[in-house]
């Protein structure tokens, strides 16, 4: 399992054998069940956890009961509720595990451990926050400026290998959208694509 994390690490920074190796020394692996919740409402996300494999929705229940997906999570993303990590607060958020999946976890204590010991660490977890902020503005800048159809012209964009592993009602969830609306903008695009040629 920890093989697919050294490959990320050597894609995303220099490191250096020693360093790969106090970077597994304080790492947890752990497999996830589909369906089984890896964070729930009211506890501490106390972890900050790679996707070696499998998928994972990052989500939140509004008091009328229905869901509202801030996040997916693939191989190769990272999943955590970083404002509960960071703050030591409790979370209003779910992480949902929704295929099988394994995970490399640091606890909060040996992430800062890396943080203040391996500067490519410290260099690469600056860089994911900078992408991720900037992620999470263009989202909402599309979700208050783009059209539906754009909306979901992005998220296949963004998600190529995703769209046929999560259930429909959670991509219109995630894009704001009905799941009548998406089944009908989905129509309208397919109808859209060219005729394949026979030759």
């Amino acid at each position: 399992m920890f093989d697919v994390f050294i490959k990320y690490l050597q894609e995303k920074g220099s490191f250096s054998q020693n360093e790969i190796d106090m970077i597994q020394s304080v790492s947890i692996t752990k497999k996830v069940r589909k369906g089984q919740y890896l964070l729930e409402e009211g506890q501490v996300s106390s972890f900050s956890a790679f996707v070696v494999k499998g998928s994972f929705r990052l989500f939140r229940v509004g008091e009328d009961g229905q869901e509202h997906i801030m996040k997916f999570a693939i191989e190769n993303w990272w999943i955590s509720d970083y404002t509960s990590f960071m703050s030591g607060q409790p979370s209003n958020c779910y992480i949902e595990g929704l295929e099988n999946s394994e995970l490399i976890l640091f606890t909060k204590e040996r992430w800062q451990y890396l943080i203040d010991t391996i500067p490519a660490f410290k260099q690469m977890i600056e860089y994911l926050t900078a992408r991720n902020f900037e992620a999470h503005q263009n989202r909402i800048y599309s979700n208050i400026s783009e059209t539906g159809e754009m909306r979901y012209e992005n998220f296949v964009a963004a998600y190529p290998t995703l769209y046929n592993r999560v259930p429909l009602y959670m991509i219109a969830s995630f894009l704001g959208l009905t799941r009548e609306t998406l089944s009908r903008i989905r129509k309208q695009t397919v109808r859209k694509q060219p005729p394949v040629s026979d030759i």
